[in-house]
């Protein structure tokens, strides 16, 4: 991904092509490191553990929220529930919530940008 003043990021959405190994591959590129995934663009994510996702982790979903309906956080290979503040400020948004594994969330994803969806995704980079 190519480094653009705010950080790393693509201006665009993509399909995911595959992850695992700390990344992903997407758009003939590999990313190393978790990955937010926006309608627009897809950025470098900070976040390695699912306890650090927080509104602040989430703040381009938040800026963005006009263009997203569904947010899908892939949480690496743990299971992990949201906290009820984050909830209800994604609900607050007008944005669906859905959590789950990182690699189901991936093929969700995928899914739903086929289709058109107005879909976000927060992905933790699994091992």
């Amino acid at each position: 991904m190519n480094a653009a003043g705010e950080g790393l990021h693509l201006p665009r959405s993509a399909p995911i092509e595959a992850y695992g190994n700390g990344g992903f591959r997407f758009d003939e590129m590999s990313h190393r490191g978790s990955l937010l995934c926006l309608p627009d663009s897809m950025w470098a994510w900070p976040v390695t553990d699912p306890n650090q996702i927080d509104a602040a982790a989430l703040t381009r979903v938040f800026e963005h929220a006009d263009a997203i309906d569904t947010l899908l956080i892939g949480t690496g290979a743990t299971v992990w529930l949201a906290p009820p503040a984050l909830r209800n400020a994604l609900r607050d948004a007008r944005i669906v919530l859905d959590v789950m594994q990182t690699g189901p969330a991936t093929r969700i994803y995928n899914v739903m940008i086929g289709e058109r969806r107005r879909v976000a995704a927060a992905l933790i980079a699994v091992p």
